[in-house]
């Protein structure tokens, strides 16, 4: 069996909880709460490099100039997920970076991995990496 197919074997028998914790992106030092919400997943902005230096900075990116002044500490990046097939899928990231929503898809790769994928629309799409918090 190549790699690949077990990785994906892997991935269907995952449980709808293995991405549930604290996981810390590739970008910025950022920490990322995943939570079930229901019959999906929340994920909410802990602390990043710039929260560490400035706890009250804002979403000041946001495409909706009335969200601008909400802080980014503790905002909702992840939502409208459903668990089939060992993967969370038909969900939304917000990029506090651009201000915009993206399409994304999260599939555990083992239990410290998960591979967080958000697409403009597919295949414009970008793969990251995250990694658990103990």
């Amino acid at each position: 069996m190549s790699i690949m197919l077990m990785a994906l074997a892997a991935a269907a028998g995952a449980s709808p909880d293995a991405v549930v914790g604290r996981w810390k992106t590739e970008t910025r030092n950022g920490i990322v709460e995943i939570a079930r919400c229901g019959n999906s997943l929340c994920g909410k902005l802990q602390t990043s490099d710039g929260i560490a230096a400035n706890p009250a900075l804002k979403d000041v990116n946001n495409k909706d100039a009335a969200q601008r002044g909400r802080l980014l500490k503790g905002l909702q990046l992840l939502g409208g997920f459903s668990f089939k097939a060992g993967v969370w899928d038909g969900g939304t990231i917000y990029n506090a970076e651009d201000g915009k929503t993206y399409k994304a898809r999260i599939t555990p790769v083992d239990a410290n991995t998960l591979t967080l994928r958000g697409c403009i629309f597919v295949p414009l799409c970008k793969n990251q990496t995250w990694t658990r918090v103990r």
